[in-house]
Protein backbone atom coordinates (compact mmCIF):
# COMPACT_ATOMS: atom_id res chain seq x y z
CA UNK A 1 0.00 0.00 0.00
CA UNK A 2 1.22 3.51 -0.78
CA UNK A 3 1.79 6.00 2.01
CA UNK A 4 0.53 9.18 0.28
CA UNK A 5 -3.02 9.14 1.60
CA UNK A 6 -1.83 8.39 5.13
CA UNK A 7 0.54 11.36 5.03
CA UNK A 8 -2.10 13.69 3.57
CA UNK A 9 -4.73 12.60 6.10
CA UNK A 10 -2.29 13.00 9.01
CA UNK A 11 -1.20 16.45 7.84
CA UNK A 12 -4.84 17.51 7.52
CA UNK A 13 -5.79 16.24 10.97
CA UNK A 14 -2.81 17.97 12.60
CA UNK A 15 -3.67 21.23 10.82
CA UNK A 16 -7.23 20.99 12.11
CA UNK A 17 -5.98 20.29 15.64
CA UNK A 18 -3.88 23.46 15.60
CA UNK A 19 -6.78 25.44 14.16
CA UNK A 20 -9.12 24.23 16.90
CA UNK A 21 -6.57 25.18 19.56
CA UNK A 22 -6.26 28.75 18.35
CA UNK A 23 -10.04 29.12 17.94
CA UNK A 24 -10.49 28.09 21.58
CA UNK A 25 -8.67 31.23 22.73
CA UNK A 26 -11.22 33.93 23.44
CA UNK A 27 -10.50 37.60 22.82
CA UNK A 28 -10.69 39.75 25.98
CA UNK A 29 -13.54 42.23 26.24
CA UNK A 30 -11.37 45.20 27.20
CA UNK A 31 -8.78 47.12 25.21
CA UNK A 32 -6.12 47.45 27.93
CA UNK A 33 -3.00 45.31 28.27
CA UNK A 34 -4.22 44.41 31.76
CA UNK A 35 -7.24 42.72 30.13
CA UNK A 36 -4.83 40.13 28.68
CA UNK A 37 -3.49 39.07 32.08
CA UNK A 38 -6.25 36.52 32.85
CA UNK A 39 -5.48 34.88 29.49
CA UNK A 40 -1.82 34.22 30.28
CA UNK A 41 -2.40 30.61 31.47
CA UNK A 42 -4.57 29.90 28.40
CA UNK A 43 -1.91 31.35 26.11
CA UNK A 44 0.85 29.39 27.87
CA UNK A 45 -1.06 26.14 27.46
CA UNK A 46 -1.71 27.02 23.80
CA UNK A 47 1.99 27.60 23.16
CA UNK A 48 2.96 24.31 24.78
CA UNK A 49 0.30 22.31 22.96
CA UNK A 50 1.10 24.01 19.63
CA UNK A 51 4.79 23.16 20.05
CA UNK A 52 3.92 19.56 20.94
CA UNK A 53 1.69 19.09 17.87
CA UNK A 54 4.37 20.72 15.70
CA UNK A 55 7.00 18.35 17.12
CA UNK A 56 4.78 15.35 16.34
CA UNK A 57 4.12 16.68 12.85
CA UNK A 58 7.85 17.16 12.25
CA UNK A 59 8.79 13.71 13.54
CA UNK A 60 5.87 12.08 11.72
CA UNK A 61 7.12 13.70 8.51
CA UNK A 62 10.61 12.26 9.04
CA UNK A 63 9.18 8.86 9.89
CA UNK A 64 7.05 8.82 6.73
CA UNK A 65 9.96 10.06 4.62
CA UNK A 66 11.87 6.88 5.49
CA UNK A 67 8.79 4.72 4.87
CA UNK A 68 8.26 3.00 1.55
CA UNK A 69 4.98 1.21 2.23
CA UNK A 70 2.24 0.87 4.83
CA UNK A 71 -0.24 -1.80 5.88
CA UNK A 72 -3.40 -2.02 7.97
CA UNK A 73 -1.44 -2.17 11.24
CA UNK A 74 0.36 1.05 10.36
CA UNK A 75 -2.92 2.72 9.42
CA UNK A 76 -4.49 1.79 12.77
CA UNK A 77 -1.36 2.80 14.70
CA UNK A 78 -1.38 6.15 12.88
CA UNK A 79 -5.08 6.64 13.71
CA UNK A 80 -4.28 5.82 17.34
CA UNK A 81 -1.67 8.60 17.36
CA UNK A 82 -4.06 11.06 15.72
CA UNK A 83 -6.74 10.21 18.30
CA UNK A 84 -4.52 11.25 21.20
CA UNK A 85 -3.29 14.34 19.39
CA UNK A 86 -6.89 15.32 18.62
CA UNK A 87 -7.58 15.49 22.37
CA UNK A 88 -4.83 18.09 22.81
CA UNK A 89 -7.10 21.14 22.25
CA UNK A 90 -9.49 19.91 24.95
CA UNK A 91 -6.79 18.90 27.43
CA UNK A 92 -4.66 22.02 27.00
CA UNK A 93 -7.72 24.31 26.98
CA UNK A 94 -9.05 22.83 30.22
CA UNK A 95 -5.60 23.10 31.81
CA UNK A 96 -5.17 26.76 30.80
CA UNK A 97 -8.69 27.80 31.79
CA UNK A 98 -8.13 26.33 35.26
CA UNK A 99 -4.69 27.90 35.76
CA UNK A 100 -2.78 24.59 35.85
CA UNK A 101 -4.77 23.04 38.68
CA UNK A 102 -4.13 19.39 39.53
CA UNK A 103 -6.69 17.36 37.56
CA UNK A 104 -6.58 19.33 34.28
CA UNK A 105 -2.77 19.42 34.35
CA UNK A 106 -2.62 15.68 35.04
CA UNK A 107 -5.08 15.03 32.20
CA UNK A 108 -2.91 17.07 29.82
CA UNK A 109 0.03 14.91 30.93
CA UNK A 110 -1.97 11.74 30.27
CA UNK A 111 -2.70 13.01 26.76
CA UNK A 112 1.00 13.73 26.21
CA UNK A 113 1.96 10.33 27.63
CA UNK A 114 -0.51 8.48 25.43
CA UNK A 115 0.58 10.47 22.36
CA UNK A 116 4.16 9.39 23.09
CA UNK A 117 3.13 5.76 23.49
CA UNK A 118 1.08 5.93 20.27
CA UNK A 119 4.03 7.39 18.33
CA UNK A 120 6.25 4.60 19.68
CA UNK A 121 3.69 1.99 18.54
CA UNK A 122 3.52 3.60 15.08
CA UNK A 123 7.31 3.55 14.75
CA UNK A 124 7.45 -0.09 15.85
CA UNK A 125 4.74 -1.07 13.34
CA UNK A 126 6.69 0.63 10.56
CA UNK A 127 9.96 -1.03 11.59
CA UNK A 128 8.24 -4.42 11.72
CA UNK A 129 6.90 -3.86 8.19
CA UNK A 130 10.21 -2.64 6.76
CA UNK A 131 12.55 -4.83 8.84
CA UNK A 132 15.05 -4.14 11.61
CA UNK A 133 17.86 -3.88 9.05
CA UNK A 134 16.02 -1.30 6.90
CA UNK A 135 17.05 2.36 6.89
CA UNK A 136 14.04 3.07 9.08
CA UNK A 137 14.84 0.22 11.46
CA UNK A 138 18.44 1.34 11.89
CA UNK A 139 17.38 4.99 12.27
CA UNK A 140 14.72 4.38 14.91
CA UNK A 141 16.84 1.84 16.78
CA UNK A 142 16.83 2.20 20.54
CA UNK A 143 14.62 5.25 21.05
CA UNK A 144 16.19 6.61 24.25
CA UNK A 145 14.68 10.09 23.85
CA UNK A 146 11.20 8.59 23.40
CA UNK A 147 11.56 6.45 26.52
CA UNK A 148 12.84 9.37 28.59
CA UNK A 149 9.87 11.45 27.39
CA UNK A 150 7.34 8.88 28.60
CA UNK A 151 9.07 8.65 31.99
CA UNK A 152 9.11 12.45 32.40
CA UNK A 153 5.42 12.63 31.43
CA UNK A 154 4.58 9.99 34.04
CA UNK A 155 6.48 11.94 36.71
CA UNK A 156 4.69 15.13 35.63
CA UNK A 157 1.31 13.43 35.95
CA UNK A 158 2.14 12.22 39.45
CA UNK A 159 3.41 15.65 40.53
CA UNK A 160 0.35 17.48 39.18
CA UNK A 161 -1.43 16.73 42.46
CA UNK A 162 1.27 18.64 44.33
CA UNK A 163 2.06 21.48 41.97
CA UNK A 164 0.76 21.97 38.44
CA UNK A 165 3.57 24.38 37.62
CA UNK A 166 6.20 21.69 38.25
CA UNK A 167 4.27 19.37 35.94
CA UNK A 168 4.04 22.09 33.32
CA UNK A 169 7.80 22.59 33.60
CA UNK A 170 8.39 18.87 33.05
CA UNK A 171 6.10 18.81 30.02
CA UNK A 172 7.94 21.84 28.65
CA UNK A 173 11.27 20.09 29.31
CA UNK A 174 10.21 17.25 27.03
CA UNK A 175 9.18 19.79 24.38
CA UNK A 176 12.60 21.45 24.60
CA UNK A 177 14.25 18.03 24.34
CA UNK A 178 12.33 17.32 21.10
CA UNK A 179 12.43 20.88 19.77
CA UNK A 180 15.81 20.08 18.30
CA UNK A 181 14.70 17.79 15.46
CA UNK A 182 15.49 14.11 15.75
CA UNK A 183 18.10 13.72 13.02
CA UNK A 184 18.49 9.94 13.25
CA UNK A 185 16.29 9.31 10.23
CA UNK A 186 17.82 12.14 8.19
CA UNK A 187 21.33 10.86 8.91
CA UNK A 188 20.46 7.30 7.87
CA UNK A 189 18.79 8.52 4.67
CA UNK A 190 21.85 10.65 3.86
CA UNK A 191 24.11 7.64 4.46
CA UNK A 192 21.96 5.52 2.15
CA UNK A 193 22.14 8.15 -0.62
CA UNK A 194 25.92 8.54 -0.32
CA UNK A 195 26.51 4.77 -0.60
Amino acid sequence: MGKGRLEAFSDGVMAIIITIMVLEMKVPEGDKLADLQPLIPVFMSYILSFVMVAIYWNNHHHLMHATHKINASVMWANSHLLFWLSLMPFASGWMGENHFSAIPTALFGVDLLMSGVAYYILAKCLVKLHGEDSTLGRAVGNDVKGRISVIVYAIGIALACYNGWISLGLYALVAVMWFIPDRRIEKKLEEELSN
